[in-house]
């Protein structure tokens, strides 16, 4: 039996993470994929970083990933800096761009946010112009076959859409769900012989991740909460 749980954007939420690591265990998947923000908005990067290390069998890196690595642009990221140690730091640099998985004849390709950067965002209602070019190379992956599915975290809401040259699937967030309040993941069963694509909600304690961020002095906690609480971006407008 082959399944595949895919996760992503996980954003320091240890509560949230608990519980999805709980339910993947329960259903008895023990290939993970972690598709990066392992850290950033939540309180216990590091916590998170270590139960990804010894849980997840591929992990890439994300936007937070990235720019948490560079000198600190006031106290908000210094803060987030602040949490992680030199280990944690020296995981996240080893992290790949993206990966590659071969099942059932089909290639799937997993990143964060596009083939071309941790930071493009390709969202919902983007064209399809911009939609079909997550099928497309790029100097990360170099001249390989083209995907037939591509799965992306990054807009932290769950998506499947199906086109010409494959399926586009976005796992959702664990620790910072935008679409609904519970955490998300993705599971692929290759048991047959096609692919199939599952999104699974698992409720955790919001209350609970909300008093361990107030109580560590999370900064931007009225943001984070309203996130978690309401699943409303912080930046939208």
């Amino acid at each position: 039996m082959t399944k595949v749980a895919v996760i992503s954007d996980i954003h320091g939420n240890k509560t949230a993470l608990d519980s999805v690591m709980a339910d993947i265990r329960q259903r008895g998947i023990e290939r993970i994929f972690c598709l990066g923000d392992l850290i950033g908005k939540g309180p216990q990067g590091s916590e998170c970083i270590e139960i990804i290390k010894n849980n997840c069998e591929k992990v890439i890196r994300g936007n937070w990933d990235v720019f948490i690595q560079n000198p600190a642009e006031g106290e908000f990221i210094q803060w987030f800096q602040d949490q992680l140690t030199t280990e944690d730091f020296h995981y996240l640099s080893s992290l790949p761009f993206y990966i590659d998985l071969e099942l059932n004849g089909q290639l799937i390709r997993f990143f964060h946010a596009s083939p071309r950067s941790e930071f493009e965002r390709i969202l919902p209602f983007h064209s399809i112009e911009k939609r079909l070019s997550m099928f497309e190379n790029s100097e990360h992956t170099g001249e390989t076959p083209p995907p037939d599915i591509v799965f992306y975290g990054d807009i932290h809401t769950t998506l499947l859409h199906t086109y010409k040259p494959g399926i586009l699937c976005n796992a959702g967030s664990v620790g910072n769900s935008l679409d609904l309040t519970t955490a998300s993941y993705a599971v692929i069963d290759g048991t047959y012989s096609t692919n199939a694509i599952q999104f699974i909600r698992v409720d955790y304690d919001r209350n609970a991740e909300l008093q361990i961020a107030k109580d560590l002095g999370l900064p931007g906690y009225d943001e984070y909460r309203k996130e978690l609480m309401l699943a409303k971006y912080r930046n939208a407008e």
